[in-house]
């Protein structure tokens, strides 16, 4: 486990000033699995020396272990436990900022009262001003009603809200976009879709998050067909262009062509059905998705609507079996499912020169450990391996784009070129198997996603 997979935390001992004592402290640390980041003295007095030590391990549940083991130290007293990651959210992690100085009756009077009606008149005028005059141009809404976020489940619109505030983070480093988090205390698809209605006009866009299948599909479908202003949910859709942009270039490592592979999916859900779709974009036929009861075929028992619509535009001679079963000599497997399905074993049994993509979080379904010695490109959803397939690639440089051409909507065209240009941010020269998806920090992606999805945006008449 590297340092990126660990917890920080850090400790105030009251420690007695004899010889060996911190010596203890740091040798039960590391014994039970921990590493000393920093020793800090805060106060010293006759008989005791106040320490803050940091230490990294791995979770919550190993740091109380450790401290437990501290707190067994004759005559130390365990004081302030801080974690790193709590520390970080105190008062939540965004704020909003005046881009101009009030310093004057004369500022107040043009920003606010009276000169602000004149603004207000020129917009009631003509509405498309609202771009230009307001914040509008550069807005997004992060909305969540917390009902299926990443590894926690259903937790809830407040239980959301630090998932929703990261990712107004990410929206504006990665591309100055202003991002605000919408967390809705609505449980049905209607109360959903009206309650974005009710909002859109401050927003120049939509980021749906963490909304349970299949309501999400439906909430999605209305939105877009009832607002002017693009309607995103990257769940689904962000998913699926990163995952796209990393199999572009595994392909080309493989020199498999996309109509000759086939694919095995575990998961069918939001994100496996928007990587099915944009898979079929790519030109892949063969493509077999697999629930709990195995693969999915056109008539099977026991499907949802959704599964019954994924059904009858995939696996086209109607395989059935189970997972494991399917996958024999596959060319590629999907996972957006959960962790350990799949074994060596399983992995032998795929065509020759095989990629994996097991995007579980984060656990994935099968470890780089146990799959590498047999697969030609590898891929996870964790940032601590190589070839990591995160939707922060994606979703700032497609409403880059969008708000900056005025898009009314986000096209599957406009997807596939956000995937082709991830995936051309590496060149030939730099292409191998650990290499087929760029870093999240390098800087080129965003701009060249934002330009990409403009053009063609414009290109479709989609641009205002």
């Amino acid at each position: 486990m590297t340092e990126l997979g660990r917890s920080h935390f850090t400790v105030r001992l009251t420690i007695p000033n004899r010889s060996g004592c911190l010596g203890q402290v740091t040798g039960i640390i590391g014994q039970h699995g921990g590493n000393i980041g920093a020793v800090d003295i805060v106060r010293v007095t006759d008989t005791h020396l106040i320490r803050d030590i940091t230490f990294f391990c791995q979770g919550p549940e190993k740091a109380e272990e450790i401290i437990e083991r501290i707190r067994e130290i004759k005559d130390l007293e365990v004081g302030n436990i801080s974690d790193r990651v709590f520390l970080i959210h105190l008062g939540g992690k965004i704020e909003m900022r005046s881009k101009l100085p009030l310093k004057t009756r004369s500022d107040l009077a043009m920003a606010y009262t009276p000169g602000v009606a004149r603004v207000c008149t020129a917009i009631h005028k003509d509405p498309e001003k609202v771009y230009s005059l307001t914040s509008k141009k550069n807005t997004v809404a992060v909305v969540s009603d917390g009902s299926a976020v990443l590894g926690l489940g259903d937790i809830g619109p407040k239980a959301a809200m630090p998932v929703m505030e990261g990712k107004a983070q990410l929206f504006k480093t990665f591309a100055g976009v202003d991002a605000w988090p919408i967390c809705l205390d609505c449980r049905t698809s209607d109360e959903i879709v009206a309650a974005v209605k009710a909002i859109a006009p401050t927003f120049g866009g939509i980021n749906l998050e963490d909304i349970s299948a299949p309501r999400c599909f439906e909430i999605e479908d209305r939105l877009k067909a009832e607002l002017d202003i693009p309607v995103f949910h990257d769940d689904q859709h962000g998913t699926a262009v990163v995952m796209i942009a990393g199999l572009i270039n595994a392909l080309r490592i493989v020199d498999k062509q996309a109509k000759d592979v086939r694919v095995v999916m575990a998961g069918v859900g939001a994100a496996g059905t928007a990587c099915m779709n944009m898979m079929r974009g790519l030109g892949i036929e063969q493509i077999i998705g697999c629930d709990r009861s195995g693969a999915l075929y056109a008539g099977r028992d026991g499907m949802n609507t959704a599964k019954e619509q994924f059904a009858a535009v995939t696996n086209p001679d109607r395989l059935s079996g189970s997972l494991k079963e399917v996958l024999n000599g596959a060319d590629i497997f999907i996972g957006l499912s959960g962790p350990g399905l799949l074994n060596a074993n399983d992995i032998k049994s795929m065509a020759k020169d095989p990629i994996v993509f097991a995007m579980s979080n984060p656990t994935p379904e099968i470890t780089p450990e146990e799959a590498g010695p047999h697969v030609a490109v590898m891929a996870t959803g964790r940032s601590d391996y190589p070839n990591q397939i995160n939707n922060v690639l994606c979703f700032p440089g497609i409403f880059r784009g969008a708000l900056d051409c005025r898009a009314t909507e986000i096209t599957e065209e406009m997807k596939m070129a956000a995937a082709q240009a991830i995936a051309g941010c590496i060149s030939s020269a730099e292409l191998c198997p650990e290499y087929v998806i760029p870093g999240v920090f390098d800087t080129r992606v965003p701009e060249l996603v934002a330009d990409a999805v403009a053009q063609v945006a414009r290109r479709q008449d989609v641009a205002r």
